[in-house]
């Protein structure tokens, strides 16, 4: 396992030390492992270069204890390391387990939790904003930020005229009141209704842009392999519902459509697969972040390739060297089942 280990570089879920880190750094390491999928530390091994320096066998409790303590004592809510002692190419090192947590947010005591709270990106630990810290706090209550209530809106306010059009079309069912407390559109609380964010996402433009202005799709086609000069735009803000096919209407537009001869027919073939093109934009739309102030999707067409970016880490359920295996996470959990009935997926 650790020879194994060793010979990667550093990741989401991966950090390597020559000695003991000062200056806050290995409880940073742990509250950003816990506030993600977890990790481990391997102590003894220096990572650039990466050579495996070792710590001396006498020195290996007292620092063990050392580590724990200092996770222990300076991370908030409590963290247990789970420790272990390895020997590889005759040297001793720490491996410090440190587990996903399951009330986060997790941070360093002495900076509190605005200026103490650390995430992880990449291979490093990066100081969470405001909206990671509330995105955190609604995971520990496994709450999704499109299932909240806006209190500030009333139901009869909603104008879901597409969202309702679409979805008696495909399923062969009226919405009434009942039917959107149902579906989560609208809940109930100290006997008040309120419209909760799914619901204006799913709302038309006007009142979608007055509390998410940035719940939009930016499309663009260059020309060439660069953004320097654009051929073709187009900004879709309108209800979410909508935007998966107008979106894909725009990849049509825009990219090449060659035929061949077949047996009988001519058979015609998009320079992309568009059933492939379908699903990955419908599913920007569906697992994006929408607690994300100020960020869009953007679809982007350059000669060599179509890139699609939709707004939000990856859910710490997701091993990314496991992508092959079918892992699923609905980050927003209104509007996935919403676009599943739809048979949007």
């Amino acid at each position: 396992m650790v020879e194994k280990e060793y010979n990667i570089p550093e990741s989401r879920k991966l950090e390597f030390k020559e000695t003991l880190p000062s200056g806050n750094k290995i409880e940073r390491t742990a509250v950003a492992f816990s506030n993600d999928a977890g990790g481990e530390i391997y102590i003894g091994i220096r990572n650039d270069p990466r050579e495996i320096t070792g710590i001396p066998e006498n020195e290996l409790i007292k620092l063990e204890e050392q580590i724990s303590n200092i996770i222990y004592e300076n991370c908030n809510p409590t963290i247990l390391p789970d420790i272990l002692v390895q020997k590889i190419e005759d040297k001793y090192i720490l491996v410090v387990k440190i587990p996903r947590g399951s009330l986060p947010p997790y941070y360093i005591k002495s900076l509190g939790k605005e200026n103490g709270t650390f995430i992880r990106v990449g291979s490093s630990n990066r100081l969470a904003d405001r909206e990671i810290i509330e995105e955190l706090e609604r995971k520990s209550r496994s709450i999704s930020y499109d299932s909240t209530s806006v209190y500030e809106l009333k139901p009869d306010e909603l104008d879901l005229s597409s969202f309702t059009k679409l979805y008696q079309e495909k399923t062969g069912k009226k919405i009434n009141i009942e039917s959107l407390a149902k579906l989560g559109l609208i809940k109930t609380e100290n006997e008040k209704q309120y419209p909760t964010v799914s619901a204006i996402l799913l709302s038309e433009r006007e009142i979608k842009q007055r509390y998410f202005p940035y719940a939009k799709i930016e499309c663009a086609r260059f020309k060439g392999t660069k953004t320097d000069a654009t051929l073709d735009s187009k900004t879709i803000d309108e209800s979410i519902c909508s935007q998966p096919d107008l979106a894909v209407a725009f990849v049509e537009r825009t990219i090449k459509k060659g035929s061949k001869i077949g047996r009988v027919y001519r058979e015609e073939r998009w320079e992309y697969p568009m059933l492939a093109v379908r699903e990955i934009i419908i599913n920007a739309v569906i697992h994006r972040d929408y607690s994300l102030q100020g960020k869009d999707i953007k679809i982007a067409i350059f000669d060599d390739m179509l890139e699609i970016t939709s707004p939000g880490t990856i859910p710490p359920s997701i091993d990314l060297n496991n992508l092959y295996s079918g892992q699923s996470e609905i980050r927003n959990k209104t509007l996935g089942p919403i676009f599943k009935e739809l048979q949007a997926y």
